[in-house]
């Protein structure tokens, strides 16, 4: 079975707005924030200019668990990657979507949990991209 390799939102917000807005919604989301890297900053050290590019690394410890229990080489897709960058003037969310890690390993039992972790990792997107009058909006509708 093949899936959709990332799931990437455009957002009205600036950048740096936009990073804060994933580690929040990552935390509120039961998430842990690992590490942020800003490979802009790292590349510019280095005599490479570019766009604006943040990686967050989000991990909800008990899927973690789950897949590497089940086949520790899952580690390699570990931590939850969500990217924010610039392209072409606009501030852009993106995921690698968790359940490619059931591609690479079909036979080790993991889809249930990936897809799991994947509705929350929508999630965490979508609601660091949406403005703060949306997610009243989006409260209300499901009450």
């Amino acid at each position: 079975m093949s899936h959709a390799l990332d799931y990437t939102v455009v957002t009205n917000k600036a950048f740096a707005e936009a990073v804060r807005a994933v580690e929040q919604k990552a935390v509120e989301n039961g998430f842990r924030v690992l590490h942020v890297h800003d490979f802009a900053a790292m590349l510019g050290e280095k005599g490479f200019a570019r766009e604006p590019l943040t990686i967050v690394e989000i991990c909800n410890a008990r899927y973690a668990s789950e897949v590497l229990k089940k086949d520790v080489r899952t580690a390699l897709l570990l931590p939850c990657p969500v990217a924010v960058f610039v392209e072409n003037g606009k501030t852009c969310i993106s995921t690698m979507l968790p359940s490619t890690m059931a591609d690479f390993f079909p036979e080790k039992g993991i889809a249930e949990v990936a897809f799991a972790v994947e509705e929350t990792v929508r999630k965490i997107v979508d609601e660091a991209k949406a403005e703060p009058h949306e997610l009243v909006s989006r409260a209300k509708s499901a009450s």
